[in-house]
């Protein structure tokens, strides 16, 4: 990623099913189906993405360096057909810039609502 794809990764919001994606995955790994069951927790219900959606973005996410599969092995959920993916350092980080452009835009959105309104 060069300094300009970067700096313009930092200023756009991420999609719904990107941020819920890498939400799902700052925790610990999961699987496909796994992940679209913590999205629907995560975002109490108001938020889901169906198996072509949620799929389409795990390549994406996974051609970008964001999250990356990960080895099999150790849980009773792992066998040798479902896939694990993970979070990456740059996929936490930009996990990390996502919430910070989110509570920037919550202030302000605070500000402008509570601030005393001109009488005409």
């Amino acid at each position: 990623m060069d300094a300009n794809e970067e700096t313009a990764g930092r200023t756009a919001p991420l999609s719904p099913a990107v941020f819920y994606i890498l939400f799902a995955l700052a925790d610990e790994d999961r699987h496909g189906y796994a992940i679209m069951q913590e999205t629907v927790k995560l975002s109490e219900g108001d938020f889901r993405m169906g198996p072509a959606t949620l799929y389409t973005n795990i390549q994406r996410l996974l051609a970008s360096g964001l999250i990356q599969e990960a080895p099999g092995g150790g849980s009773e959920e792992r066998d040798a057909r479902r896939r694990f993916y993970r979070l990456t350092r740059q996929g936490r980080t930009a996990m990390e810039q996502e919430l910070e452009r989110m509570r920037k835009v919550l202030r302000r959105a605070q500000r402008y609502l509570l601030a005393p309104k001109a009488v005409h």
